[in-house]
């Protein structure tokens, strides 16, 4: 669409931050004035309406906006009802990726020990839930306790942070990696590395193969976006 407006801004509201758009309140589909708790967020949306298009006239895309689609998510589609959003989260639990070890060659089942089992332990120690290890692609039964546990933790987080979850979450196969990201524990780089650690192992084997290097390119921009998201959400 084309770019209607000069000046876009954040301004405080007695519900948090409002972008304005040439003094005019930011909506949404819906109608309803998006509203984010934190001065750092309404910022960097403001940023993202400021830059895109360039100039009045210019043509924008809402690609060009990408936390304020987050931010949308957060206040039209979780906030009313977060059950069912967290619930779909805390599900990545049963199969977490951490837990899915090779059995072979040693040189990548020790780099998964190494690399991959202190998340598990500090899964463990933060929220009191220890997940089983296997080798191969065997579905393996967690104990209640420790996916009752995860699934708390997930539930308490507010709508903002579960919207980035559900970005981040299912892009690392990592219910354990996505919780750690959100609490600060893990940057998004960090995160991409460890979620990619097999492919990129493969690739160290064999060679580089331009589809695979794609789709970790597009989960690190979704890590990316899902980290900065919530780290904004949060300051």
């Amino acid at each position: 669409m084309k770019r209607f407006w000069e000046t876009a801004s954040a301004v405080p509201t007695e519900q948090g931050y409002a972008v304005l758009l040439d003094k005019k309140p930011m909506r949404l589909p819906g109608g309803a004035v998006l509203q984010v708790h934190s001065a750092a967020l309404a910022q960097a949306l403001a940023d993202e309406w400021q830059a895109a298009g360039g100039q009045r006239g210019g043509e924008m895309s809402f690609a060009d906006t990408p936390l304020t689609r987050l931010a949308g998510t957060a206040q039209a589609r979780i906030a009313p009802d977060p059950g069912p959003t967290a619930d779909a989260i805390a599900r990545y639990a049963e199969t977490d990726l951490l837990c899915y070890r090779a059995d072979w060659p040693p040189e990548l089942v020790h780099r998964q020990a190494k690399l991959w089992q202190p998340w598990l332990d500090w899964a463990a120690l933060t929220y009191d839930a220890p997940l089983r290890v296997t080798t191969g692609v065997i579905h393996v039964h967690q104990q209640p306790q420790a996916l009752s546990a995860l699934r708390y933790a997930v539930h308490a987080m507010p709508p903002a942070i579960l919207a980035g979850l559900g970005i981040a979450v299912p892009a690392l196969g990592s219910l354990v990696l996505g919780l750690a990201l959100a609490e600060g524990a893990l940057d998004a780089s960090a995160a991409h590395a460890l979620a990619t650690l097999d492919e990129a192992f493969q690739a160290e084997q064999w060679g580089e193969d331009a589809g695979a290097a794609a789709r970790r390119r597009s989960i690190a921009e979704e890590v990316a976006l899902a980290a900065r998201f919530m780290k904004l959400a949060k300051s």
